[in-house]
């Protein structure tokens, strides 16, 4: 359904709350793939797919209601209750509108790009509008344990980006501080993708030098250098027919930067030690927190570089700038951390929250309420479990993120009696993860 040209034949007013919709127009709804239905200019849905019964609906009767009803639980149109609504857009308009909305669903509140499209009736008029949602990417990487979570301006502006470039083959450069969760939107972008079937190979830039960096992005022959025994691919062979995701990407020796541009505008390399060209096809997601513009400036980084990679940009927003999410980002992280004894954060507590300016993010948060869940008796989080530079007062020594992991992890070692594998499957996180945070804090 493409424009208000499309005429739905036999068609009067569908002010009526049981207007029914022809059978052959009710047909082609139905087949379509995607989740659609059919409103007329009072909100009334006339006709829903099968697509969006199953997704949306839960089952439950949805013909003869209001969309702002069955999608948003409102008792008004969404534009008398803060958010855009696109029917009253299109009316004024006449033409496609898309809009950014929160949906409720079987499986809970999800992130939804809704396309609505006028259909105008025999006096040409619009007197039906087609509805197709689309659910937006996201992801539930182990990094963090909870998936892409908000409802802030700034956070909606950032998933909106997101929806637009994921389906395409588009390089993206993701800007945000550390603990934003750049590689969780990155493997979303992957997932929503055509490439989603092919690997996802994340490259830390940041911590390896640059000899070793080059042999781990190309590869090196046999004999290309002391200790290399064999022939090894790089990981952009790895990333062949999949997404490459460069996170820190402004970390990147200046004198490996051209060999990057090249292999970004030619697909072509050379392992190390090698003379014979390899080619390799790949999206490219780089991340940085660093500001990439002052490096081309103080010519750190290469112009040529940062033009070919910087194609379309998406800040993520520091936790700060969206503290109405906090409330939703803790209960999603406390229904991981928690497992089989899910915790809730007392009003108090999560006040001093959203009262606390996060430095660390969304990581910070995941850590400040990992300790507090360990350190509470019962199933609500208080202030008296949060870090003592979180608690009234001020007399207390500030605690790092440091500090809290180690306590943390030092309580649920002393009362857990199990398997280091049963105590990281409790702490939500993968044994892996585990020994790596033991190692790092000594323990």
């Amino acid at each position: 359904m493409a424009a208000t040209s499309c005429q739905l034949r036999g068609s009067t007013t569908l002010a009526r709350p049981r207007r029914k919709v022809p059978p052959e127009f009710e047909s082609l709804l139905e087949a379509l793939p995607e989740p659609r239905i059919a409103l007329d200019p009072d909100y009334r849905i006339v006709a829903a797919n099968r697509a969006y019964r199953d997704t949306y609906s839960g089952g439950s009767r949805v013909i003869g209601r209001r969309c702002h009803e069955v999608s948003h639980g409102f008792d008004r149109p969404c534009d008398q209750m803060g958010e855009s609504c696109p029917l009253r857009a299109a009316l004024a308009s006449g033409h496609v509108e898309r809009v950014l909305h929160v949906h409720h669903t079987p499986r809970g509140d999800e992130h939804v790009q809704v396309e609505l499209t006028p259909v105008a009736g025999e006096s040409g008029d619009a007197e039906l509008f087609i509805e197709r949602m689309q659910p937006l990417p996201t992801s539930r990487a182990e990094s963090s344990g909870v998936g892409l979570v908000g409802r802030s301006p700034s956070f909606q502006k950032m998933l909106a980006l997101v929806s637009r470039v994921a389906p395409t083959d588009t390089s993206v450069l993701l800007l945000g501080e550390t603990g934003t969760g750049k590689e969780m939107v990155a493997r979303a972008i992957h997932e929503s993708s055509v490439r989603a079937d092919a690997p996802f190979i994340a490259v830390d830039c940041s911590g390896l030098a640059e000899t070793l960096f080059e042999s781990e992005l190309f590869g090196h022959e046999r004999g290309a250098f002391t200790g290399a025994l064999a022939r090894k691919a790089g990981l952009v062979e790895a990333a062949s027919g999949g997404t490459l995701f460069l996170d820190e990407v402004g970390d990147i020796p200046l004198g490996l930067q051209v060999k990057l541009l090249r292999l970004l505008e030619t697909g072509a390399f050379r392992r190390v030690g090698g003379i014979e060209p390899l080619h390799t096809d790949f999206r490219l997601i780089a991340a940085t927190h660093r500001d990439l513009g002052r490096h081309v400036r103080e010519e750190r980084f290469r112009a040529d570089l940062y033009f070919r990679i910087s194609a379309f940009p998406v800040h993520l927003p520091p936790l700060r700038e969206r503290r109405a999410d906090i409330g939703l980002l803790a209960e999603s992280l406390l229904a991981r951390i928690s497992g089989s004894r899910p915790r809730t954060l007392s009003p108090a507590a999560l006040a001093r929250l959203e009262d606390h300016d996060f430095p660390g993010n969304v990581r910070e948060l995941r850590n400040i309420l990992e300790r507090a869940s360990l350190l509470a008796d019962g199933d609500q989080i208080d202030v008296e479990q949060l870090p003592s530079n979180l608690r009234p007062g001020g007399d207390r020594a500030v605690a790092t993120l440091a500090d809290a992991e180690r306590s943390a992890l030092a309580a649920a070692l002393t009362a857990h009696t199990g398997s280091r594998r049963e105590l990281a499957r409790s702490l939500g996180i993968s044994e892996r993860s585990l020994y790596r945070r033991l190692r790092r804090l000594g323990g």
